[in-house]
């Protein structure tokens, strides 16, 4: 009998049984390789479908971003499971581990679970809703998104910024789009040469001209204050929050163009000047 091929025979059997693993593990990856692509093209569609049907109803678009995040996430953990079960990886002591790695994480990431669990109540006290116009967390701009664990705001000058919800619910919020109409705050600074009877009716009619500027409550136009140059006037015409920054502008227009119309001098300090003899 020759020796070499007593000695080829076990190596025969390794090399064929390590092959054989090879090929079902390579298949197995295959395998979980499309269940993810499918798996996630099929949550893909799911959440888009859920969308859809949410927006025909009459939910508010806050509660279906938020719905929509959360969803996403439950899906995505669904899929990674069944993944781990296709490999055989046994899904309830899976499970088991999650809880426990989620206590860890808990502890680990207290302040992530903030996050989220403000995010639950600024949907469920809707403070604000998505579109509105908001100072929250030092930032104010307008609500893009509530996520699960931070709010998107677009400020004033373009920029998106993600604030965490929790920053924003231990804050103040102010929603400049709850009430139907805001006021807007100028003053206008007169010369003590300057009527002010006769400056306020001049601003009232001509602020009541300015497109979008509310009439109930009428625009308010009132003394303020003195100063050294000469009374000062408020002058606070009210408008819808989208119309915020036209009236101001125009309005300080008005003022200018007003006045100047109407020959009022510039304001200057006066002084007086007495000299008593030596």
């Amino acid at each position: 009998m020759n020796p070499i091929l007593l000695q080829a025979g076990p190596w025969s059997g390794i090399l064929e049984s390590a092959g054989s693993t090879l090929a079902d593990v390579g298949l197995k990856i295959l395998g979980a390789i499309i269940l993810w692509i499918v798996g996630r093209w099929l949550i893909k569609f799911a959440i888009g479908l859920v969308s859809n049907s949410l927006k025909k109803s009459t939910i508010d678009p806050t509660l279906i971003v938020y719905l929509k995040s959360t969803l996403g996430v439950l899906l995505n953990i669904i899929l990674v499971v069944a993944i781990l079960g296709f490999f055989g990886v046994e899904t309830t002591s899976f499970a088991a581990i999650l809880a426990a790695g989620g206590i860890a994480i808990g502890a680990a990431w207290s302040g992530l679970l903030a996050h989220f669990a403000a995010g639950v109540f600024l949907v469920i006290l809707r403070p604000f809703k998505v579109g509105d116009f908001i100072t929250a967390g030092g930032i104010t701009g307008t609500v893009e998104e509530i996520g699960l664990f931070v709010t998107t705001i677009n400020t004033m000058d373009n920029v998106k910024t993600f604030v965490g919800n929790n920053t924003i619910f231990s804050d103040t919020i102010q929603n400049f789009s709850a009430n139907p109409f805001r006021r807007v705050d100028l003053v206008a600074q007169l010369d003590n040469t300057v009527d002010p009877n006769e400056a306020i009716a001049l601003l009232k009619g001509r602020l009541a001209e300015i497109p979008n500027v509310a009439t109930d409550p009428a625009p308010d136009v009132e003394i303020l204050e003195f100063t050294p140059m000469g009374p000062v006037l408020a002058v606070r015409p009210y408008c819808n929050n989208n119309d915020y920054w036209q009236v101001y502008f125009d309005t300080n227009k008005v003022i200018r163009n007003s006045f100047g119309q109407a020959g009022f001098p510039a304001p200057a300090q006066h002084f007086t000047v007495h000299q008593q003899a030596a």
